[in-house]
């Protein structure tokens, strides 16, 4: 991939084992900076362990990972200052209040936005005085969000921040992202299981599937890189001989391919569309590993 400026997340060859475990295999990304990217796959696809070695919670057992430049080092006071993580478990103290967390935050870091945090949550109506422990889960992750955002972090990594929360609160988490991203220069990379939810608010990807990356790079290009055809059933070795087939259903009569272009592509016989982005993660994510190995990286 070819950027004017380095990218804000960038892996090489990183690989993370847990004794005979491999949860990352030779994962290898470049997340352009101030873009927001969608990183999906399956449960133990290796989203979680990806996001903490890029905070520096993990250590890679091969390779490397950069974060603006700089190696993930939870020793490093300058590259903390920069990341913002957001864990899915979204750790606060319960019997504090809102008022009590953000007040907490000025004295452990040097560029916090306390004013910030507090406007957030006036806008979403979440009292400041009452303790974490009786708030709703939506409430609670706003509150996490704000106060990630008040360090004014460079990168922020969001693991499975919305999993829990009902569609009402989905939604304000998200305007609350996007607004955050549209005030300043901010790069973000969100693990989430909701293809949808991700689409509203993201413009790259990450596909992670058996620990290995699938796929990665800006949405529209992928899309644009892969067609629907769907004809009367035929012969298909043509086609799986110029392109890649990534999913084949027949019928007796018909026949529905979802294709990555490799090449120009001219036949009456197909009608041709576009995909959605849900419908062409699920097509990647429903590939046996030995399919996906002669499927290749796309990127």
């Amino acid at each position: 991939m070819s950027m004017a400026h380095p990218p804000a997340v960038e892996t090489r060859g990183l690989t993370k084992r847990f004794g005979a475990r491999t949860a990352l295999e030779d994962c290898r990304i470049e997340v352009p900076a101030g873009r927001v990217s969608a990183l999906i796959g399956s449960n133990g696809a290796g989203k979680t362990t990806l996001l903490r070695t890029l905070c520096g919670l993990a250590r890679p057992s091969e390779g490397e990972a950069a974060v603006l430049g700089r190696r993930p080092d939870p020793d490093d006071a300058a590259f903390l200052a920069d990341i913002g993580f957001l864990a899915q478990d979204v750790p606060l103290y319960r019997r504090m209040t809102a008022a009590d967390h953000i007040a907490l935050g000025g004295h452990l870091n040097a560029r916090w936005d306390a004013d910030a945090a507090r406007e957030r949550m006036g806008a979403l109506g979440i009292p400041l005085d009452r303790p974490v422990a009786r708030l709703s889960g939506g409430q609670r992750t706003q509150l996490a969000l704000a106060l990630t955002l008040a360090k004014k972090p460079r990168v922020l990594l969001l693991d499975e921040p919305v999993a829990a929360l009902d569609p009402l609160a989905r939604h304000q988490f998200l305007a609350a992202l996007s607004e955050a991203v549209a005030e300043g220069d901010l790069t973000v990379l969100m693990s989430s299981h909701l293809v949808h939810d991700l689409e509203r608010v993201s413009d790259h990807l990450v596909l992670l599937d058996a620990s290995r990356v699938r796929m990665a790079g800006d949405i529209d290009d992928i899309l644009a890189r892969h067609r629907v055809l769907m004809g009367p059933r035929h012969d298909t070795t043509a086609i799986e001989r110029d392109h890649t087939v990534v999913k084949a259903t027949h019928t007796a009569r018909q026949s529905t391919l979802l294709v990555r272009m490799d090449g120009p592509f001219q036949d009456p016989r197909w009608e041709v569309s576009e995909p959605d982005l849900e419908e062409l993660i699920l097509a990647y994510m429903g590939r046996s590993p030995a399919l996906l190995a002669t499927t290749g990286e796309l990127r």
